[in-house]
């Protein structure tokens, strides 16, 4: 048990050691510092690290080793049943081998998962192993300001900033973020994952958030319904926050120019109508379909370039012009949120864009202006419970809100 939890503890040491594309750097020497414990040292063995390369199996690993056809393909059939035999590409590998000039393969570690590893011992008689690290959970409560975009305060607050777009989809319906301001204020609670209680391994889930956006706070909390049992976000009344329409087919953009009347057309140099809203963005952004529905045109025109038009029912339909690509075709059924196409400048436009129209009974409308049904109401039998679950996170996110800001004001 000594020698197994040693093995354990070295393969935690190397997962410590990680970057933005591996979950830990592999080194081909000794290292620096013999690791101590139960009673073993790291520098009794001859330590090599390697990752798993395109052409190699199991088998070719072992042989690597100094270890003949036979042998590995005897190490094989004993521990095959103990685990799978098939390797992961670029997954890593920890061979500890002894220390006189044989190099004589004692254990071998592989990792195909960050939790899982497999533990071949060759010390006495063949045995294999498979070990799933402990996950435990850690609940943290934070309170910010905007300091910059939402992925960059979350990264100046040590926060994995991969849940910006975990909270720009619970909001999207809601909150304009390419509109959002620095000093804008915001509360989070979520869990975080660790690996044996220390090895950092992410977030995990989002338990409620607040948003100030145009002087009002904009709760976010996950409940699922008895109807179906599938989560939503809803606010502290139990208003859902999706809605039928997502506020913007883009991502992080600016508006360059309203729905209107009379507008100076920068590429006819004419004043004529506007009727839509056109999206500043780079070339090659994915565009959005903003609610689900049949795609009912898709094609080119000399004014609208590259463009699609979605129908959603009997009352909207949407359109999106200028594409530089078309990833839909006519008759595809789309989800909200499905990428139907990118940005592009064809057609009459002096830059890249998309310009968004939108229809209600067939005829052009402000798409801004206009007031959208939600998909999904919270019934009245669940209210009850759901105000209940709600209570103590709201309790918390303002609680840690008013500390933060309190502080922040002295």
């Amino acid at each position: 048990m000594k020698k197994i939890a040693f093995l354990f503890c070295v393969v935690i040491a190397l997962t410590s050691c990680k970057n933005s594309q591996e979950d830990f750097v592999i080194e081909d020497a000794e290292p620096q510092k013999p690791i101590v414990d139960f009673g073993f040292h790291y520098d009794e063995f001859n330590v090599h690290y390697d990752t798993i390369q395109s052409q190699d199996t199991f088998e070719r690993i072992l042989k690597k080793q100094n270890l003949n056809g036979r042998k590995a393909a005897d190490i094989i059939r004993i521990v095959k049943d103990s685990f799978s035999t098939s390797v992961r590409f670029e997954r890593p590998y920890v061979c500890l081998r002894s220390k006189d000039k044989y190099h004589k393969l004692q254990y071998l570690i592989y990792q195909p998962t960050r939790l899982d590893y497999y533990l071949i011992d060759l010390t006495d008689s063949i045995i294999g192993y498979k070990k799933t690290r402990p996950l435990t959970f850690k609940v943290r409560t934070v309170a910010g300001e905007l300091t910059g975009s939402l992925t960059q305060t979350l990264r100046s607050m040590k926060i994995e900033p991969t849940l910006s777009g975990r909270l720009t989809k619970v909001f999207a319906w809601s909150i304009d973020f390419f509109k959002s301001r620095k000093g804008d204020k915001f509360a989070l609670s979520f869990t975080e994952r660790y690996i044996n209680d220390t090895v950092y391994d992410g977030v995990d889930s989002l338990r409620a958030a607040f948003f100030e956006y145009k002087g009002e706070k904009i709760y976010a909390f996950p409940f699922a319904q008895e109807r179906n049992g599938k989560t939503d976000y809803y606010d502290e009344n139990g208003k859902a926050l999706k809605n039928f329409f997502l506020k913007a087919p883009l991502k992080f953009v600016n508006i360059t120019s309203h729905f209107t009347k009379n507008r100076f057309h920068p590429v006819q140099l004419i004043w004529k109508a506007h009727k839509g809203t056109d999206y500043a963005a780079p070339t090659g952004t994915p565009i959005m379909t903003t609610a689900a529905g049949v795609v009912e045109q898709a094609g080119y025109t000399t004014g609208n370039g590259n463009f699609v038009k979605v129908k959603h029912d009997k009352t909207y339909s949407t359109q999106y012009l200028h594409m530089s690509r078309i990833l839909v075709r006519r008759g595809q059924r789309v989800k909200q949120g499905d990428i139907i196409g990118k940005v592009g400048s064809t057609g009459l436009a002096s830059g890249p864009h998309v310009c968004y129209r939108f229809w209600k009974n067939g005829v052009q409308v402000d798409a801004l202006k206009l007031k959208l049904p939600n998909s999904q109401t919270m019934e009245g039998r669940n209210l009850p419970r759901y105000k209940e679950i709600i209570r103590p996170l709201k309790r918390e996110l303002d609680s840690v809100a008013e500390v933060t800001f309190r502080k922040k004001s002295k």
